[in-house]
């Protein structure tokens, strides 16, 4: 029987799939009262990790506890963990009210508890619209309030913020620490970190299935020393002078400077001596995106040259000059010349295209979730509606006029290709 607690507890969890070894010995707490972010990048094991929690996979030893009992051991456990590992999983037939009474008829709840729940996610005014028109945030919200039906003391969350426009995200973050202050339970999982930084209390951080950090995020940020964000008229003359002092200096995309080791007043005093002109200068702290990839670093690392970029370099070793790809004139006959290279013994560049690409149709056509203004629309279109709140002031529900298509897109239509024609939005 369980507890009652809220807490989700893993303990040297571990998963392989023949030589493949996914997750391997986990071991942390998920408190009650606290959103704990699981952080990692894609391929890291947290979707897995997720599903043997939730009962859906079997680890290959060790073991995950729910209130102190497995997942499978919950009595009515909807009405316990409320979670969303897929939000594409839908029928495109079915509105978005429909839906939720499924739920509801399966789990004995009335089916006013549908309308609650989609105005609770922002969806009461598309509660009759069907699924299929739904952009991929209006998607994350449906899945969120699937779960949410049976008031859960749980919420289990994979990557909630996909899809969802800057105010989506807001909201979702305003939402589950609200969630989690009635003294409920959120674990999410998650790669978009800056979100993460200002969403989470408690951070357990995996790569290649190990866990690299289990604690707070206060003491994640006190792990990395402050540093110095300088921005001067001449960055070299400031850099020698700080180096010489023995200040540690590191160049900045943007052309800033990033200083270690001495204060503001420190640099400005520096500057002031070396006759170059301040033109910005902040103290930053280590952010969470920062210190996740000094975490993580190379775990899918990728190469930083390009295809057939010089003779005998090895693909993203570090420490090697990196040498621009430019195109190779056409092979002459004749001695003392090499020979091609295998990538050579077409006509043209593997960068070049014979002919530009022309935008397809579908990619042109505007979709009726777009705000106004952004893309012409049909002059029979029904003005807009006040949407739910996080979707925008451009919310409208779908006309009945058809908007003029091409003929390609006839036949895309014919062919059953109608639910991408509709919507205009990534999946």
């Amino acid at each position: 029987m369980h507890d009652g607690s809220g807490r989700i507890l893993v303990q040297q969890l571990h998963k392989s799939f023949g030589p493949l070894t996914a997750v391997e010995n986990l071991d942390f707490a998920v408190e009650p009262g606290s959103v704990t972010g699981f952080l990692g990048p894609n391929g890291s094991g947290k979707t897995t990790t997720l599903r043997m929690i939730l009962g859906l996979m079997k680890p290959t030893s060790g073991a995950a506890y729910v209130e102190g009992v497995p997942f499978t051991r919950l009595r009515n456990p909807a009405r316990i963990v409320g979670a969303v590992l897929d939000s594409q999983s839908f029928h495109s037939g079915h509105t978005a009210r429909g839906h939720l009474r499924c739920y509801t008829a399966a789990l004995g709840l009335p089916d006013e508890q549908a309308d609650q729940v989609l105005e609770l996610v922002g969806l009461g005014n598309a509660a009759r619209r069907k699924t299929k028109g739904f952009s991929l945030g209006m998607r994350q919200r449906l899945a969120l309030a699937t779960a949410l039906l049976g008031d859960p003391r749980i919420l289990v969350l994979d990557e909630p913020a996909n899809g969802m426009d800057p105010e989506g995200i807001a909201w979702l973050r305003g939402f589950l620490k609200a969630y989690a202050s009635t003294g409920r339970t959120v674990l999410v999982s998650s790669h978009l970190l800056r979100e993460m930084e200002h969403t989470v209390d408690h951070v357990v951080i995996v790569s290649r299935g190990r866990s690299v950090y289990n604690g707070s995020l206060e003491q994640l940020r006190a792990s990395r020393p402050s540093r110095v964000l300088v921005r001067v008229s001449d960055p070299m003359t400031l850099s020698s002078m700080l180096r010489e002092s023995g200040v540690s200096t590191e160049y900045l995309w943007d052309g800033r400077l990033a200083v270690t080791g001495v204060d503001t007043r420190g640099i400005a005093d520096l500057a002031l001596r070396a006759g170059v002109a301040i033109q910005e200068l902040q103290e930053s702290s280590g952010d969470l995106e920062q210190l996740f990839f000094q975490l993580t670093e190379g775990q899918f690392a990728g190469s930083e040259q390009p295809f057939g970029s010089g003779q005998g370099a090895t693909p993203g070793a570090a420490g090697q000059q990196q040498q621009q790809w430019q195109p190779q004139p056409a092979q002459q006959q004749g001695h003392g010349q090499q020979p091609p290279q295998p990538w050579q013994q077409s006509q043209q560049s593997p960068y070049q295209q014979s002919t530009p690409q022309q935008p397809s149709p579908d990619a042109a056509a505007p979709s009726p979730w777009a705000p106004d203004g952004a893309g012409q629309r049909s002059s029979e279109s029904s003005p807009p509606e006040s949407g739910p709140p996080g979707l925008g002031g451009g919310y409208r529900p779908r006309t009945d006029q058809s908007e003029q298509r091409e003929p390609e897109r006839h036949e895309a239509e014919h062919a059953g290709a109608d639910e991408d024609a509709h919507g205009g939005e990534n999946r």
